[in-house]
């Protein structure tokens, strides 16, 4: 396979201009699966959404992660999803950064990494594995990390996670091969563990802090967070997102972020104009997350939102019974009508031809 050489090389030497760009801060949607009726890989509105999402200006494309469906994971499906996302983010003039989902026990998640290295991908966002314990999970990244730059994820425990302590993020921090972490646990406990532990850690400088937070995007991204260790207090922020929310509605999600980056430099007209979105954004996000069910419908949500725009054909998933919810459909109708300013329908309509050609 040719790669461009306007996107970022895999080779060691080139490892620290990822991280770089991924210390930057940059929007990462989580990339969704895009399926047929009778359930196979349309690769044609698959590439579309790449499309999309790229000349939206996302920074990243997160692929084989919750949103993309974890059920991939084991399966003849993985190759090509990656292959497909990566091929088609070369296109772009500028660069973009792959980072590929990895899961399951060690051996699987090395084995994984080395096909997103394989496809030039630039880091591995690690998922949990609950037959792990915390030291195991800590060496499981250790031993990804020799193959590509490993993301943390502290992932909620209504869709996969469950509660790491603040050691672990402590030492999972201290990994030299953690780039960053993305935090989603919908906790702020949890939360301030994770902030803690890098700062415990001594790495608030290398490891970038990515919300995944989806019901605090906004807050996350403005708020300086000063914490407090051994008697000295380390300003830390979170510089980005890696988001399922931002599968959607990314162009805003590009403006958004730039306006974050404002707030956060002292920019109070944005501070505030912000802090009234982050309730905006969070009530849309409970409503196609399907908050109020645990979160079943979520995926299937983030499909009835592109669906609505035309980059996908139906909401259909993996698993026949992964459906919206009871009263689901509803609520995406009433955050529709409400929030229009957080849509980029316009955007979409203009693009969306060319992106499926």
């Amino acid at each position: 396979m040719t790669r461009g050489t306007h996107v970022l090389s895999t080779a060691p030497e080139a490892k620290t201009s990822a991280r770089d760009l991924f210390r930057r801060g940059l929007v990462i949607p989580a990339h969704p699966l895009a399926l047929t009726a009778d359930r196979t890989f349309d690769e044609r509105r698959q590439r579309a959404l790449t499309r999309y999402y790229v000349e939206a200006g996302a920074g990243g494309l997160a692929v084989g992660v919750h949103t993309t469906q974890f059920a991939i994971h084991g399966t003849d499906l993985l190759p090509p999803v990656l292959e497909l996302a990566a091929e088609t983010a070369r296109e772009s003039e500028r660069e973009v950064l792959l980072i590929a989902g990895a899961t399951g026990p060690t051996a699987q998640a090395v084995a994984e990494a080395e096909l997103a290295r394989s496809l030039g991908y630039h880091m591995v966002l690690l998922s949990p594995y609950a037959e792990l314990g915390e030291d195991a999970l800590v060496e499981r990244a250790r031993a990804v990390g020799e193959v590509l730059p490993v993301i943390g994820f502290y992932l909620q425990p209504a869709v996969g996670g469950r509660p790491l302590s603040r050691d672990f993020w402590t030492r999972l921090a201290a990994v030299e091969s953690v780039a960053g972490i993305k935090v989603a646990p919908f906790d702020r406990y949890r939360t301030l563990d994770v902030l803690h532990g890098v700062v415990r850690a001594g790495r608030a400088e290398e490891v970038a802090l990515y919300t995944g937070n989806d019901d605090h995007i906004l807050a996350d991204l403005i708020t300086p967070h000063r914490v407090v260790v051994d008697g000295r207090e380390v300003e830390v922020e979170f510089v980005g997102g890696l988001l399922g929310q931002w599968a959607v509605w990314v162009r805003r999600a590009v403006e958004l972020l730039e306006e974050a980056k404002r707030a956060r430099a002292g920019d109070d007209a944005a501070v505030r104009r912000l802090l009234t979105l982050d309730g905006h954004l969070t009530d849309a996000n409970a409503a196609i997350f399907d908050s109020v069910n645990g979160f079943h419908g979520c995926i299937p949500g983030i499909h009835e939102v592109l669906r609505r725009q035309g980059l996908l054909e139906g909401r259909w998933c993996l698993d026949p019974a992964e459906e919206l919810s009871p009263g689901q459909l509803a609520e995406i109708d009433r955050v529709w009508a409400a929030y229009p300013w957080l849509r980029d329908d316009d955007f979409v309509a203009e693009g969306l031809a060319r992106w499926l050609s």
